[in-house]
């Protein structure tokens, strides 16, 4: 299959940089004592994207004198906003600055549009303009120009964290200095989305069962979000985090994606554990800002593997 780069590629996205550049962040910060502890201080806080759309944050400094290196969790496909990801170790609060970011329709930056999920994926696939993503990269890309203003941070050590977003977040600001990315839906969409059932791939082959009738216009839109088309604009050192060879964004399928990347690539394919692909993914990025002899902090039932 031959796939084109759209021609109004690079101006659909000239677009939403300048309705970014046209809206101030206008930051609200809240300490929050609750969550804060004896290793880093807790902030709540408001930035408004495009819409105009006021989105909600936490941003978690660690005490101490900085600067921190940072990680950046982009928004991500789910209703339920973190500090920090389920299961990850309390104690990197210690070592970097957290930021979460709450994109349009999740939990705290759902008001006045709440997704629905399953559904948020397809949520005005009408046309271009309507759709939900041009938003919510838009609420990624305005997380992390918040951030970079932060005097806290060590701006030559920044990690886009989560799944597809980070990569297009990346590509679209250079700030990024590091990736890892868990490719889940937005690589060559609705090809792959014909051939599983599963969740959240699933979501776009439900919506074309349903409109037959609109599957050449859903493909136009969805080019425009293809990764493929964003990966020559990554300079950031990449973590693929790629699925079991039988999965859907194996290594193979993910091949043009990790040669499309400017920057350098490491793929790791899934050792179906979350246990293993966590431990892999923490302990890159421990030697990628702090070198191989400084151990990953991990939950405290990893540590005997380290």
């Amino acid at each position: 299959m031959t796939v084109i780069k759209p021609a109004e590629f690079d101006s659909f996205w000239d677009d939403v940089d300048n309705d970014l550049a046209s809206i101030s962040i206008a930051p609200e910060v809240e300490y929050i004592q609750m969550r804060s502890n004896d290793d880093a201080d807790l902030y709540g806080l408001r930035i408004t994207s495009i819409g105009p759309y006021r989105l909600f944050a936490y941003l978690s400094i660690p005490k101490g004198e900085g600067p921190f290196p940072a990680i950046y969790y982009v928004p991500k496909n789910g209703s339920v906003h973190e500090v920090i990801p389920q299961g990850t170790a309390t104690g990197i609060r210690s070592r970097y600055v957290t930021f979460s970011v709450a994109g349009r329709g999740m939990r705290n930056s759902d008001k006045p549009y709440t997704a629905m999920y399953p559904g948020q994926l397809t949520d005005g696939l009408e046309s271009a303009d309507t759709y939900v993503y041009r938003g919510i990269i838009a609420d990624a890309l305005r997380g992390l120009e918040y951030l970079i203003t932060r005097p806290e941070i060590d701006s030559k050590r920044i990690v886009a964290w989560g799944n597809d977003i980070a990569v297009l977040a990346a590509a679209r600001r250079s700030e990024i200095t590091h990736v890892v990315s868990t490719p889940a839906y937005l690589f060559d969409t609705v090809e792959h989305a014909l051939k599983t059932s599963s969740y959240p791939l699933a979501e776009y082959s439900d919506y074309l069962r349903l409109y037959p009738d609109r599957k050449d216009e859903v493909e136009s839109i969805l080019l425009m979000y293809n990764m493929r088309w964003h990966a020559p604009a990554v300079k950031a050192e990449t973590l693929l985090r790629a699925d079991h060879s039988s999965g859907i964004y194996n290594p193979k399928i993910l091949a043009d994606l990790e040669n499309g990347i400017a920057g350098n690539v490491t793929v790791h394919e899934s050792e179906r554990s979350s246990f293993k692909d966590g431990l892999f993914a923490e302990k890159w990025i421990t030697e990628k800002f702090f070198g191989p002899d400084v151990k990953a902090i991990v939950p405290e039932h990893w540590r005997s593997a380290l």
